[in-house]
């Protein structure tokens, strides 16, 4: 009589959740969001949507088949990627550029590293980064919000052919007797203009003619829903949002007439997006509490000074793929003292185990397994489910 012994990492108790139920949650709590996103812009924001989400799967499903990569389709990760994305470029982005950040998104972002769970950066910043970099007239081209015919007209350069300059916007705004200054974001007008929006349009998003994303406080709202159901850490977006807060308002303090309000940091842009939705990716993100709080710290303030200080006016997407690179450092400088290792003199914790992330997910759990062809030898191994 032969009894098998399997050994397996930690977790050894399992709870009842796994990778699909938590991406398909972060699925359902991303459709407030794209349905008011496209509420705002019409036919051109949904079909941007539907491309980056294609673009994703796609490519996604190559890499899974010729076993370059580890996971599913079944996983909704791809899926989540091609939402994020989507929601960071501006609605008039032209679709064939949109397919090719998608494809980048997971080439560069996900599929190089071995696939789910062990993907350095955010793959749909990655995405989001490399069309900054390719297109850099097309991405910061943004129209006004709640135009009429949205919904039955598409904004003229995002059906502009591959390879082709897309129309100019000001000139199809002038047709609609709107100033082109309406199709600048609030933080463009802000840095490059010296005009603030208002409180109740930057949180409700509900403006007309303002080139706003999608609403921070349908965000929050979808981001609680995460929160309370644990499939978010709430450590990391409130980090995020108080050391942003706080250095807004210290610079504030200092010079009123010259920096805006810590409010207006916090609800321009895509900080609350990017602070609820991309920072706290389970792979790229610290699992410690101590290594979250910083995490979040490290983001907030770093946005703040690329949007003060640089020559862009958003810095969030640098500040998170930033935060992501210094991830293992975060990690490597917040592991809690081990039982009897505080030393004389020292306050000696109760234990060596700490509460870990609690969407956390073994590989072994997520069935990621390795990948059969891997593009990096020597990619590091992390073992947790990827949330875009």
């Amino acid at each position: 009589m032969s009894a098998t012994v399997e050994i397996r990492p930690a977790p050894h108790i399992k709870g009842p959740r796994s990778v699909e139920k938590i991406m398909l949650h972060v699925v359902y709590s991303l459709l407030p969001v794209c349905a008011f996103y496209i509420f705002q812009y019409g036919i051109s924001a949904l079909a941007m949507m539907l491309v980056a989400v294609a673009a994703c799967l796609l490519t996604e499903r190559w890499f899974i088949t010729t076993g370059t990569q580890s996971g599913r389709l079944g996983d909704f990760s791809a899926t989540i990627t091609g939402l994020l994305l989507a929601l960071t470029l501006p609605p008039g982005f032209p679709l064939w550029m949109g397919f090719v950040a998608g494809t980048i998104a997971i080439v560069l972002g996900k599929a190089i590293f071995g696939g789910i769970g062990h993907n350095i950066f955010n793959p749909a910043l990655v995405g989001r980064a490399f069309a900054q970099a390719a297109f850099p007239t097309a991405i910061a081209t943004y129209t006004p919000s709640f135009l009429p015919g949205r919904f039955t007209e598409f904004i003229p350069s995002s059906l502009a052919w591959p390879l082709m300059t897309p129309p100019d916007a000001a000139l199809w705004l002038k047709e609609k007797h709107l100033d082109a200054l309406a199709g600048a974001t609030p933080l463009a007008k802000w840095k490059f203009e010296g005009i603030l929006a208002n409180a109740q349009d930057l949180l409700m998003s509900l403006s007309g003619h303002m080139a706003v994303g999608p609403s921070p406080l349908l965000i929050l709202l979808c981001g609680a829903y995460l929160a309370f159901r644990r499939y978010m850490d709430w450590r990391i977006p409130t980090a995020i949002l108080g050391s942003a807060a706080a250095v807004a308002w210290t610079l504030y303090a200092v010079n009123p007439g010259h920096y805006p309000s810590p409010f207006f940091m916090l609800f321009s842009g895509g900080l609350i997006l990017g602070a609820v939705y991309m920072a706290t990716d389970m792979v790229t993100s610290p699992v410690t509490p101590r290594g979250m709080w910083i995490y979040g710290a490290l983001i907030g303030l770093l946005t703040v000074v690329i949007r003060y200080y640089g020559g862009l006016p958003e810095g969030v997407m640098y500040a998170i793929l930033i935060g992501n690179a210094a991830t293992p450092l975060i990690e490597q400088i917040s592991q809690p003292t081990p039982f009897g290792k505080g030393g004389i003199g020292k306050p000696k914790r109760r234990g060596a185990s700490y509460p870990l992330n609690p969407s956390y997910i073994s590989r072994e759990e997520a069935a990621a397994v390795t990948p059969k062809r891997q593009f990096l030898k020597n990619k590091p191994k992390r073992d947790s489910g990827s949330m875009s």
